[in-house]
């Protein structure tokens, strides 16, 4: 998708106060069990299956798989896992590749990944954990499924969304940069670890702890290894910090040391979104509180804890061992560790003092009771299942504590430190000086805090999902609209830029930070501008494509026709009543998300790609290359339509003049202002560097390249204009620019650019 400015379409949907994933809930949904049918045509399917694991590890094809009744043909089936495989099992984990044989999806999931319940008595460890942790970072949906295999019930699995370009889509909005998943292969000893230390300018030095998902990227990993070990003041420029925090607090409160924390810093991963920076994905959560007892010690230490020590877990445990850069970091920075004990206290409270979790436990062990007695290959008992939160379980070299067993000794021990004892600051709501204020006004934000550091107080915020949180420091000086000096009256101004901010407040003192709302920044609070409702002509389709092959992406990089709104007036407007259709037989077809708004004389483009279930804006229709029509509703009447005959590839149709002509074909201009380029211009092809056109130019610039790619503007003395990125293509405005010549560079290729007006 071509990268628009900050300032642009603000739309904050789907968020509430309790984060779940918005798209395809139904198949995560935690209080129901999925029905997984598979059918082989081999009798001694899992002898083959045992063969393939061990050999080529490579998938056997399932005449067909059933899931919830509809079924897939030529599904791909094989066992997965490390430690959780083995041979003599009567219940191995399962990976299903939907589409490995044919294009084939279920509610647009590919690949399902069942987990056989290994090292956990309760049966309901990963889920849990999954449901505890979306509450405070971006994480996969989990709950249970039974499988049937040739007509034979298997056994009841938890079913843990893949990480893969789906789920980073849905939740980074791009899927196509760097992607790491950060666990040693093959057997590995308590030296190997994945915990992003830097190694050596090679990238063959970390294949053994590393696998590069991307197609490229391990300059970019490299260099955020050499950031966390050589240039920690420089971390939050290339890892998103607050997401990082969170991790590393979870991994310690409810004891998951099969992870970063453990003695392999294993089973995460980390990805570079559209900002620059790298983000922390947990998985993996099947031996979660406290059934992976190995801390690790030192460099090359198992650690192995016992009940005891697993109950009095430190949360300060490897502050200062080097094999775990990033909890050095946190625990040496005293900002940064008091952001950790403040997320770190906001999960022990919400989850364990309040003794949310044993609701949580005997809600999924209800649900799952029948499924587990009728599993006659599980790994434990139904007894052991029964007693899965009290009764703590011998297996293998250690023992297995029951959840509640554990998590009650630990709110004892952790409710003694003085650190998580210590008041927090109180953050009263904050008071803005406009209720609804315009776009580019100055608003004064006035917060009452007690027992808190003038120092450290901030407002965190920002414009649009896509973006990172910034900071702007709260003052109790007497001079930022904060009332007298040293009053416990924090104030700061900004200017409302968006048509709406997202945002939050963090205060702390000497001990310990505190965040409003308390799950921020995964949660935050919503501040908006004025808006308008849509009058007939204010809002209008300006342009859309129906024929694309090659010109742009969505965020799923999908080759999607599109359509175009666009925003006549100087109001910000509120869409969400607006529909869009693709049939005159019904014009309301596709009702725009709640929250959606289109910003004064901007642009709003939706994806017409008949796939709703996708983030942002998808509709649930897409349009006929050939001959069709477009339209834009109020629900009852027709506020604005085109009708349209073939449209060529790549070839879009919209208003010239921009706004308010006819419809004409054009060359597309994706977010932004039609133009009259000329159609026939040169694409891109691998022979080229990357297309610009016109040149000179007086307006506006089409560049055509490959892939995504940073794109800069610098003049002739080198001075950067600007810079962004974009995929496939950009439309670059130098209306505004004197004129003279420039240098545009695009992926690291540069051409001149003369502007004259």
């Amino acid at each position: 998708m071509k990268n628009t400015s900050i300032y642009k379409i603000i739309i904050a949907i789907f968020f509430t106060l309790i984060f779940a994933p918005v798209k395809s809930q139904n198949f995560y949904d935690v209080n129901t069990i999925q029905e997984i049918e598979i059918q082989f045509s081999q009798a001694n399917w899992d002898y083959i299956l045992d063969s393939l694991k061990n050999s080529t590890e490579d998938y056997l094809m399932a005449d067909w798989v059933k899931i919830n009744g509809v079924q897939y043909d030529s599904a791909g089936v094989k066992f997965k896992g490390n430690s959780s495989y083995d041979s003599l099992n009567a219940k191995n984990p399962l990976n299903i590749s939907l589409d490995k044989f044919k294009s084939q999806k279920h509610l647009g999931y590919e690949n399902i990944k069942l987990s056989n319940g290994y090292g956990d008595p309760s049966c309901i460890r990963e889920v849990m954990g999954y449901s505890i942790l979306q509450n405070y970072m971006h994480c996969p949906q989990a709950n249970f499924a039974k499988v049937i295999i040739n007509g034979a019930y298997y056994g009841l699995f938890s079913s843990a969304e893949n990480i893969d370009n789906k789920f980073l889509a849905d939740h980074f909005f791009s899927n196509t940069n760097t992607f790491v998943k950060c666990n040693p292969t093959g057997a590995p000893t308590p030296a190997q670890k994945s915990n992003l230390k830097y190694l050596t300018a090679n990238q063959t030095d970390y294949t053994p702890f590393y696998e590069l998902k991307s197609d490229t990227g391990w300059a970019d990993f490299i260099g955020l290894c050499n950031t966390i070990s050589n240039n920690s003041a420089a971390i939050e420029n290339v890892l998103d910090m607050d997401r990082t925090i969170w991790m590393l607090a979870y991994n310690n409160l409810f004891v998951n040391l099969d992870s970063y924390n453990g003695v392999y810093a294993q089973n995460h991963y980390t990805y570079k979104d559209n900002t620059g920076h790298f983000n922390p994905i947990v998985w993996d959560l099947n031996m979660c509180f406290g059934a992976f007892p190995y801390a690790g010690t030192g460099t090359i230490g198992v650690g192995q804890k016992t009940l005891t020590e697993l109950k009095n877990y430190s949360p300060f445990s490897h502050a200062t061992e080097t094999a775990w850069p990033l909890i050095n970091i946190i625990q040496a920075n005293s900002h940064y560790k008091r952001k950790y004990l403040a997320h770190f206290k906001t999960m022990l409270t919400e989850q364990v003092v309040n003794n949310n979790y044993q609701n949580l436990a005997a809600q999924l062990q209800s649900t799952i009771d029948t499924a587990i007695a009728n599993d006659t290959n599980k790994l434990f008992t139904y007894a052991q299942f029964q007693n899965g939160l009290s009764a703590d379980v011998s297996f293998g070299s250690f023992t297995v504590p029951g959840i509640a067993n554990l998590l009650d000794a630990r709110k004892a021990y952790l409710q003694m430190l003085p650190e998580l004892a210590a008041t927090e600051p109180t953050i009263n709501a904050p008071v803005f000086s406009i209720a609804s204020p315009s776009i580019n006004a100055n608003v004064n934000i006035t917060v009452a805090i007690s027992n808190a550091n003038t120092t450290n107080a901030y407002l965190g915020f920002r414009f649009s999902v896509k973006e990172k949180f910034k900071q702007l420091p709260l003052f109790d000086d007497g001079t930022h609209n904060d009332g007298a000096a040293n009053d416990g009256q924090f104030g700061t101004s900004f200017t409302m830029i968006g048509a709406s901010m997202q945002y939050y407040i963090y205060a702390e003192n000497d001990t310990i930070g505190k965040f409003l709302p308390a799950r921020a920044e995964h949660e935050f609070l919503k501040y908006k501008a004025a808006t308008v409702a849509p009058q007939a002509g204010d809002i209008v389709i300006n342009e859309f494509l129906a024929n694309n092959l090659n010109y742009n992406n969505d965020e799923y990089y999908d080759n999607e026709d599109w359509i175009e709104l666009y925003n006549k007036t100087n109001n910000v407007i509120d869409v969400s009543t607006l529909y869009l259709s693709n049939t005159i037989s019904n014009y309301a077809k596709w009702k725009l998300p709640n929250e959606t708004t289109i910003m004064p004389n901007d642009y709003l483009t939706i994806f017409a790609d008949n796939d709703s279930l996708e983030q942002m804006l998808h509709t649930n229709f897409s349009l006929n290359k050939d001959t069709g029509i477009v339209i834009l509703s109020n629900g009852t009447s027709i506020l604005d339509s085109v009708s349209y005959h073939a449209q060529g590839t790549d070839t879009s149709f919209g208003r010239l003049p921009n706004g308010t002509g006819n419809f004409v074909t054009m060359i597309p201009t994706f977010g932004y202002a039609n133009n009259n380029f000329a159609l026939g211009i040169p694409k891109y092809d691998a022979s080229s560097s990357f297309v610009m056109y016109p040149n000179p130019a007086s307006n506006t610039i089409a560049l055509l390249f490959k892939g995504e790619q940073p794109i800069q503007l610098t003049n002739a003395f080198g001075k950067t204009i600007f810079s962004t990125k974009a995929i496939n293509s950009y439309q670059l405005n130098c209306s505004n620019l004197p004129n003279g010549l420039y240098i545009v560079s695009c992926g690291g290729l540069k051409s001149k650019l003369m502007v004259q007006h």
